[in-house]
């Protein structure tokens, strides 16, 4: 098989890098490093979700009649190896552009593709996942959160958590219980609910990291339209399921970039003085270095596995799962691995003159969380032994 880029993707690519280099973001002043919080980096994010738009590098594979470009999933790989390679982000509303979107597209009604694909692309309307509950965090199939059908409009009580951005989301993907008499994978629906609406309370989380981007959502008496059911009533799972396929296939392909850590680390290791000589020069960190390289091109092969399943029309599978939790666990442990490297520097806060470049104290304190978005490594593992090896369940 031939791993190769087609000298017309190079070319593709080469377009991709030049307009990258011209219109990302500058870097941040000393002004905005002193006074740097969650407000700033998102009003920021947000700037350059627009130049994104703008430019028609937004929703790169979505079709043109939603306000994509109708590229090749090759064309949209390409695009984010060269975002990671530069360190930006995709945007601003990456859920709703990795998991509502492609959800909308496979389950909703022409009314609701035309009301809210392309808003989303625009980053005009935020979408947030109502997935996780306190009583059910990976086992989404045990999901309390009651919506009962009344008329045209069905009344919510219950509560999520952990929700990505609700405080800041004009609308959640909500995945509710429609009827609880039956077993728990069935009796499922998915909603979109509109955040404004009377009776939604969301209170944000504030982690270790210091940031809070992750809430609670309070759902008391809230009417959502009968027209805002996305995909057959009752039949939610299947809906779910598939939105969280989109949302590892795309974990798997921004994480990171971990050839980007890797390139970050080597780096870090040519410049940083340990016991009389570089770090680069050091056996153990040569070794775990050489390490990391292999798992990042494993990784990288793997995933083709994936994007074949794409590039032949086919929705994301379990192989996305591979591709998760290798992703996740990979980028976690080099990310930690940075303190092997940096020493003492790595415990300084990113607004200290002398904290090292990379934000790498914030960056092993967010790495947690990301091997628990999506599905634990723990869910991850139970996929791909049951779907993929076709091992019996324990």
């Amino acid at each position: 098989m031939d791993f190769n880029y087609s000298p017309e993707q190079e070319a593709y690519r080469q377009q991709v890098r030049a307009w990258l280099e011209a219109n990302q973001p500058p870097p941040l002043t000393p002004e905005e490093k002193e006074r740097i919080d969650e407000d700033l980096l998102w009003e920021r994010n947000k700037r350059w979700h627009k130049k994104l738009y703008e430019g028609g590098w937004g929703g790169l594979s979505w079709p043109k009649e939603y306000g994509g470009r109708g590229a090749t999933f090759i064309e949209q790989l390409i695009f984010q190896q060269e975002l990671a390679r530069l360190g930006q982000p995709m945007g601003i509303n990456v859920l709703g552009i990795i998991m509502t979107g492609p959800a909308l597209m496979q389950w909703g009604t022409d009314e609701q593709k035309a009301r809210y694909l392309k808003p989303i692309l625009m980053a005009d309307e935020i979408w947030c996942e109502g997935m996780s509950e306190p009583g059910a965090g990976s086992d989404l199939a045990s999901i309390q959160t009651r919506a009962e059908l009344v008329g045209d409009e069905f009344i919510i009580n219950g509560q999520k958590v952990w929700t990505t951005h609700a405080h800041r989301s004009d609308f959640c993907q909500l995945f509710v219980r429609t009827d609880p008499n039956a077993p728990k994978h069935k009796g499922m629906s998915a909603l979109l609910v509109d955040m404004h609406s009377p009776g939604v309370t969301v209170q944000p989380l504030k982690q270790i990291s210091g940031d809070a981007e992750f809430n609670e959502i309070f759902f008391e008496d809230v009417r959502v339209p009968k027209q805002n059911l996305l995909g057959p009533l009752n039949r939610g799972w299947e809906v779910l399921v598939s939105t969280l396929m989109h949302e590892r296939f795309g974990i798997s392909e921004t994480i990171g970039g971990a050839d980007v850590i890797l390139a970050q680390l080597v780096e870090m290791a040519k410049a940083i003085p340990v016991n009389g000589h570089t770090a680069a020069k050091d056996d153990e960190i040569r070794q775990q270095l050489a390490q990391f390289a292999i798992e990042v091109t494993a990784k990288k092969y793997n995933g083709l596995r994936a994007l074949t399943r794409r590039l032949k029309g086919l929705p994301p599978s379990a192989e996305s799962s591979i591709g998760k939790l290798v992703s996740t666990e990979l980028s976690q442990r080099m990310t930690r691995f940075a303190a092997r490297i940096l020493g003492a520097y790595v415990t300084l806060e990113r607004k200290s003159p002398f904290a090292p470049d990379g934000d790498w104290m914030r960056r092993i304190l967010q790495a947690e969380s990301l091997t628990i978005a999506g599905g634990t490594s723990s869910v991850q593992k139970n996929m791909i032994g049951e779907r993929i090896l076709q091992l019996p369940k324990g």
